[in-house]
Protein backbone atom coordinates (compact mmCIF):
# COMPACT_ATOMS: atom_id res chain seq x y z
CA UNK A 1 0.00 0.00 0.00
CA UNK A 2 1.06 3.54 -0.69
CA UNK A 3 0.99 6.06 1.89
CA UNK A 4 -0.73 9.26 1.06
CA UNK A 5 1.93 11.83 -0.24
CA UNK A 6 0.70 15.58 1.52
CA UNK A 7 1.90 17.63 -1.29
CA UNK A 8 1.51 20.56 -0.04
CA UNK A 9 2.63 20.24 3.14
CA UNK A 10 5.83 18.57 1.58
CA UNK A 11 6.18 21.61 -0.09
CA UNK A 12 5.49 24.00 2.85
CA UNK A 13 8.27 22.06 4.56
CA UNK A 14 10.78 22.08 1.93
CA UNK A 15 10.36 25.77 2.35
CA UNK A 16 10.70 26.13 6.21
CA UNK A 17 14.16 24.04 6.24
CA UNK A 18 15.36 25.46 2.79
CA UNK A 19 15.49 21.80 2.07
CA UNK A 20 18.57 21.23 -0.72
CA UNK A 21 18.32 18.83 -3.71
CA UNK A 22 21.00 16.64 -2.80
CA UNK A 23 20.22 16.29 0.69
CA UNK A 24 17.28 13.80 1.32
CA UNK A 25 18.57 12.42 4.95
CA UNK A 26 19.11 15.76 5.89
CA UNK A 27 15.98 17.70 4.61
CA UNK A 28 14.70 14.95 6.46
CA UNK A 29 16.06 14.83 9.82
CA UNK A 30 16.07 18.52 9.65
CA UNK A 31 11.91 18.23 8.83
CA UNK A 32 11.61 15.69 11.79
CA UNK A 33 13.07 17.94 14.27
CA UNK A 34 11.27 20.55 13.08
CA UNK A 35 7.61 19.15 12.96
CA UNK A 36 5.26 17.91 16.19
CA UNK A 37 4.77 14.01 15.77
CA UNK A 38 7.06 13.45 12.87
CA UNK A 39 8.55 9.75 12.32
CA UNK A 40 11.77 9.85 10.19
CA UNK A 41 11.70 7.32 7.74
CA UNK A 42 15.01 6.07 5.08
CA UNK A 43 13.91 3.07 2.08
CA UNK A 44 13.82 4.12 -1.28
CA UNK A 45 11.64 5.95 -4.31
CA UNK A 46 10.48 4.52 -7.08
CA UNK A 47 9.35 6.74 -9.84
CA UNK A 48 8.79 6.20 -14.15
CA UNK A 49 12.24 7.41 -15.55
CA UNK A 50 15.83 7.03 -15.07
CA UNK A 51 17.56 5.66 -13.72
CA UNK A 52 14.97 2.98 -14.05
CA UNK A 53 16.05 1.57 -10.71
CA UNK A 54 15.21 2.68 -6.72
CA UNK A 55 16.93 5.63 -5.06
CA UNK A 56 17.75 5.85 -1.01
CA UNK A 57 15.47 8.25 0.14
CA UNK A 58 14.34 9.72 3.39
CA UNK A 59 11.38 11.63 4.08
CA UNK A 60 8.92 12.39 7.22
CA UNK A 61 5.43 10.61 8.37
CA UNK A 62 2.59 12.14 10.29
CA UNK A 63 -0.42 10.36 11.92
CA UNK A 64 -1.38 7.39 12.79
CA UNK A 65 -1.89 3.46 11.70
CA UNK A 66 -5.10 3.86 10.30
CA UNK A 67 -4.20 7.33 8.33
CA UNK A 68 -0.58 7.98 7.58
CA UNK A 69 1.07 10.81 5.45
CA UNK A 70 4.26 11.22 3.93
CA UNK A 71 5.87 14.32 4.05
CA UNK A 72 8.73 15.05 1.83
CA UNK A 73 10.85 17.78 2.08
CA UNK A 74 12.99 16.91 -0.91
CA UNK A 75 9.84 16.84 -3.25
CA UNK A 76 10.36 20.13 -5.08
CA UNK A 77 13.78 19.06 -6.34
CA UNK A 78 12.58 16.07 -7.57
CA UNK A 79 11.23 17.22 -10.57
CA UNK A 80 8.47 14.61 -10.83
CA UNK A 81 4.63 13.83 -10.89
CA UNK A 82 4.03 13.34 -7.00
CA UNK A 83 1.35 10.88 -7.98
CA UNK A 84 3.95 9.00 -9.70
CA UNK A 85 6.29 8.49 -6.77
CA UNK A 86 6.63 5.23 -4.44
CA UNK A 87 7.60 5.30 -1.04
CA UNK A 88 9.24 2.12 0.65
CA UNK A 89 10.19 2.44 4.09
CA UNK A 90 13.18 0.34 5.29
CA UNK A 91 13.80 2.07 9.06
CA UNK A 92 11.61 4.48 11.07
CA UNK A 93 12.94 6.34 13.67
CA UNK A 94 11.04 8.70 16.55
CA UNK A 95 12.58 12.25 16.77
CA UNK A 96 14.03 10.97 20.42
CA UNK A 97 15.94 7.86 18.72
CA UNK A 98 17.05 9.99 15.97
CA UNK A 99 18.60 12.83 18.28
CA UNK A 100 20.36 9.81 20.21
CA UNK A 101 22.19 8.05 17.22
CA UNK A 102 23.05 11.44 15.84
CA UNK A 103 24.72 12.15 18.64
CA UNK A 104 26.58 8.75 19.11
CA UNK A 105 27.36 8.94 15.75
CA UNK A 106 28.78 12.24 16.08
CA UNK A 107 30.89 11.43 19.07
CA UNK A 108 31.95 7.82 18.09
CA UNK A 109 33.04 8.63 14.17
CA UNK A 110 33.43 12.64 13.78
CA UNK A 111 35.03 12.00 10.91
CA UNK A 112 31.99 10.11 9.04
CA UNK A 113 28.51 12.18 8.20
CA UNK A 114 25.52 10.83 10.37
CA UNK A 115 23.13 10.26 7.84
CA UNK A 116 21.70 7.95 6.52
CA UNK A 117 21.44 5.50 9.58
CA UNK A 118 21.72 1.67 8.83
CA UNK A 119 21.00 0.06 12.25
CA UNK A 120 22.59 -2.56 13.74
CA UNK A 121 24.88 -5.16 11.86
CA UNK A 122 25.12 -7.61 10.27
CA UNK A 123 24.11 -5.66 7.11
CA UNK A 124 22.87 -7.42 3.96
CA UNK A 125 23.61 -6.37 0.38
CA UNK A 126 21.41 -4.47 -1.69
CA UNK A 127 22.01 -3.10 -5.36
CA UNK A 128 25.58 -2.99 -5.78
CA UNK A 129 26.31 -1.60 -1.86
CA UNK A 130 26.26 -2.80 1.32
CA UNK A 131 24.21 -1.33 3.64
CA UNK A 132 21.51 -2.12 5.51
CA UNK A 133 19.51 -5.26 7.30
CA UNK A 134 16.74 -7.25 6.00
CA UNK A 135 14.56 -4.55 6.48
CA UNK A 136 16.68 -2.33 3.92
CA UNK A 137 16.77 -5.46 1.55
CA UNK A 138 13.23 -5.91 1.27
CA UNK A 139 12.41 -2.19 0.63
CA UNK A 140 14.77 -2.57 -2.02
CA UNK A 141 13.72 -5.28 -3.49
CA UNK A 142 9.88 -4.03 -3.11
CA UNK A 143 11.13 -0.56 -4.61
CA UNK A 144 13.04 -2.46 -7.28
CA UNK A 145 10.16 -4.65 -8.39
CA UNK A 146 7.82 -1.23 -8.64
CA UNK A 147 10.64 0.29 -10.98
CA UNK A 148 10.44 -2.93 -13.21
CA UNK A 149 6.78 -2.70 -12.94
CA UNK A 150 6.03 0.73 -13.57
CA UNK A 151 8.71 1.48 -16.07
CA UNK A 152 7.67 -1.96 -18.11
CA UNK A 153 4.46 0.12 -18.74
CA UNK A 154 5.83 2.92 -19.97
CA UNK A 155 9.33 2.58 -21.91
CA UNK A 156 9.07 5.57 -23.88
CA UNK A 157 9.40 7.61 -20.16
CA UNK A 158 13.02 8.39 -20.06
Amino acid sequence: MNKLLDETLSIETAERINSRASTPFDNAYKAALSTEGARYIQGFLAFVGKPYKPIEHSWIELGDASEVRIIDPTLPHLNKNPQELWYFAAQRLTVKKLKAIIEESKEDYPEDEPLPIYGEAPYEYYGDVMLGGQDYLAAYQAAEAKCKEINQLNPEIN
